[in-house]
């Protein structure tokens, strides 16, 4: 037989030709192996060096490898957290000229562990559950993308921390299917797979004394479901929303904080009917939001400050004709959070007069001013617009404040619009967390 190497790039074949293809996978010498962490496989799988690339080498039959390819490319193609597929390997045969598996060849995630490794250390059961969302939130791309994976579990994801964000990355797409959408059965079915399979490796880990004894696998199993749904229901909701309220984009994003997500990334597209709002979830470590704010901006604020203000940024820039995500010749994040503050942040807080602001710093300001405009726009079921919301929260909130508190600047952000002066600012049932009770719910 003859060695034959399809590979995605065509530096690739004379990288791995000078691996030991002559030999099985269990025989390659340690010199050339890289000792990662490695997930439970039914396959043969080696970490091995090819020039200064770190790769995964899996054998398993022609068929299968050259499938799973395929559908490693599709899941790039369609831009779905996964390992790079480089190249199939056929013909394989050894010193004597008998036959060898073939084998698939995909790229190392830097800085990635498996799930399962992740859970045999002690991390705090809250890292744990942040591990359980960014799991959830790859499901939920997968399926909107009509992947159906078939094995979800520990072994087959993979984790990375990346600036502070959580991540999951789809190892093994072997069982996988690419549809151009799955129903709700099939959906069900991978996730109820995923909950068997997650409970069960965290069962072995207690077994043999490896997992923190306050982690229920049970439960854990459990909860991949309960965030998967309540994160479905709210990506898939199509909301049309008439022009000029644009507050209920702001409520939908609050819905998405309260399940313990963050807008990664916001896109408004026009209809004849209204704005269609597409909402791309992360899951984000602590601090986060300061150092991305800080970083478009420079202001340096606390992470609850930095949050509101990056959920107004990202509005701002969807609303921006010159910023299209995905497009190559779309102004950069930078350039377009360089105008906010300019156009949008600076001007407003200098609407405020110094005299009224106390010992409030900027962006505290700021995000008060935001929060009025929330309730004031429930109130009005309408956008009002941060000019009228600086309007009247200079003339009927700050004074008010000022005279109740000695240092202004010492409110929390929910007692500069629902202490006692919000009574008359918004309707009965308004608190700084939610929405209006007596709002009239706003179209879905």
């Amino acid at each position: 037989m003859v060695l034959h190497i399809s590979a995605t790039n065509p530096e690739h074949p004379g990288l791995l030709l000078s691996l030991p293809w002559q030999l099985p996978l269990e025989q390659w010498p340690e010199d050339l192996l890289v000792p990662l962490p490695r997930g439970i496989s039914r396959h043969v799988v080696r970490y091995a060096r090819a020039g200064d690339e770190v790769v995964a080498v899996k054998e398993l039959a022609e068929r299968p490898a050259v499938r799973e390819f395929e559908l490693l490319r599709d899941l790039d193609r369609l831009g779905i957290p996964a390992v790079d597929a480089l190249a199939v390997v056929t013909g394989r045969t050894d010193a004597d000229g008998g036959y060898l598996e073939p084998v698939l060849i995909t790229r190392h995630l830097r800085g990635s562990m498996p799930y399962r490794s992740m859970f045999e250390t002690t991390m705090r059961p809250a890292t744990m559950h942040r591990l359980m969302d960014a799991l959830a939130v790859l499901l939920v791309r997968l399926h909107l993308a009509g992947f159906a994976w078939g094995d979800c579990s520990l072994s087959n994801t993979l984790f990375r921390r990346d600036a502070g964000a959580y991540a999951a990355y789809l190892v093994d797409a072997e069982t996988g299917e690419l549809q151009p959408r799955l129903s709700e059965g099939q959906r069900d079915y991978d996730l109820d797979l995923a909950r068997v399979n997650i409970s069960g490796e965290l069962l072995d880990l207690e077994a043999s004394g490896a997992l923190h004894p306050s982690v229920d696998p049970i439960e854990f199993g459990t909860e991949i479901c309960e965030r998967y749904a309540g994160l479905w229901r709210e990506l898939t909701r199509t909301s049309v929303y008439p022009a000029g309220k644009y507050h209920y984009i702001d409520r939908r994003i609050r819905r998405l904080n309260d399940l313990g997500f963050d807008v990664a990334e916001m896109q408004i597209e026009s209809s004849p009917t209204g704005d269609t709002v597409t909402f791309v979830p992360k899951v984000v470590d602590a601090g986060h939001h300061q150092r991305q704010l800080l970083r478009l901006t420079g202001l340096d604020t606390e992470e609850n400050q930095a949050r509101r203000l990056l959920n107004d940024l990202e509005s701002w820039m969807a609303t921006q004709e010159d910023h299209t995500p995905g497009d190559a010749t779309t102004t950069r994040p930078e350039v377009l959070a360089h105008r906010w503050v300019r156009d949008v942040f600076r001007p407003t807080v200098r609407a405020v007069p110094v005299e009224l602001r106390g010992a409030m710093d900027p962006a505290e300001l700021y995000h008060q001013l935001l929060e009025h405009r929330w309730f004031l726009s429930e109130r009005a079921q309408h956008d009002i617009g941060l000019d009228t919301a600086v309007e009247d929260y200079v003339a009927h909130v700050l004074p008010r404040v000022r005279d109740a508190v000695p240092d202004a600047g010492a409110v929390s952000p929910a007692a500069g619009t629902a202490g006692p002066t919000a009574a008359e600012d918004a309707p009965a049932g308004d608190t700084a967390a939610g929405r209006s009770a007596a709002a009239p719910a706003p179209p879905a």
